[in-house]
Order: structure tokens, then sequence, then C-alpha cells
């Protein structure tokens, strides 16, 4: 598979790369004063600095109000495990805890939500069976 690319808006490049590299300890790339690279599990993610962020609409999965604009990496089960257990011990609120989704269906999966210091929603996720990421049975 090959890393893909995403950018986002920040209105904070210096409590960005404080939380992006400290908490979810992803590897600082190339920076200038307007946007920071980020490794994201071997992904390239760019935190672009804005003047201010748009409110994020919700939707309706499984009884939890997803935010309808976010990113994240789907992990391993036991990455996933540790990830949250750092994320409770570095004190992160949780739009949504990290709990099992579709338990029993086809996509079970363990996912959490939670914002990053710009208001950024980020999902990370890690299915019980990887052939189960895009099954509709």
């Amino acid at each position: 598979m090959r890393p893909f690319h995403l950018a986002f808006p920040v209105v904070n490049l210096e409590k960005t790369r404080e939380f992006y590299t400290k908490v979810l300890e992803c590897k600082e790339g190339r920076s200038s004063d307007k946007w920071i690279d980020f490794d994201m599990y071997g992904h390239q993610v760019v935190a672009h600095l804005v003047d201010e962020l748009q409110i994020v609409q919700t939707n309706s999965v499984d009884g939890d109000k997803v935010p309808s604009s976010h990113f994240g990496v789907i992990l391993e089960m036991k990455e996933w495990h540790t990830l949250s257990t750092r994320l409770k011990n570095s004190e992160i609120s949780f739009i949504i805890e990290p709990h099992i989704r579709f338990k029993g269906e086809a996509g079970e999966q363990a996912t959490m939500f939670f914002l990053d210091p710009c208001g950024n929603a980020l999902e990370f996720k890690a299915f019980k069976n990887d052939n189960m990421i895009f099954s509709k049975d």
C-alpha cells in the first residue's frame, strides 16, 4: 500500500507540533513558519496554519455523534489499545470514548475520537479482522 497525504488546518503550529510529536508520537518532517509535515504511521499529514477553523458538523453512526470531518489511521488491535492507554494517561478528552462499534456485525471495530489542540477531529480504529475493513456482510 502506498502512503497517503492529508493536509489539515490548524490555528497554532507550536501546540500542534507538541501534540503530534509527543502525544501521538509522530516524527516531524519538513516545516516552515506556515506548515509542518508529520509521519503518521508512514503517512504524510501536514498541518497548515490558518486564521480560523470552521465548525464541524456531526453524523449519527451506531448511536455516536461522529464528526463529519475527521481523519486517522487503522491500527492493529494491539497498537490501538496501546494508543488508547497513552491517550487516557495524557488526559485527552475524548469526543467518543474508546469502545467496540458494530459488535458481532460486519465491520466490527475498536474506535475512538478526540480533538487535536486546534479542534481537528481524529479517529483511530482497529478491526477484529482486517478483511472486514470494506466488508458489507
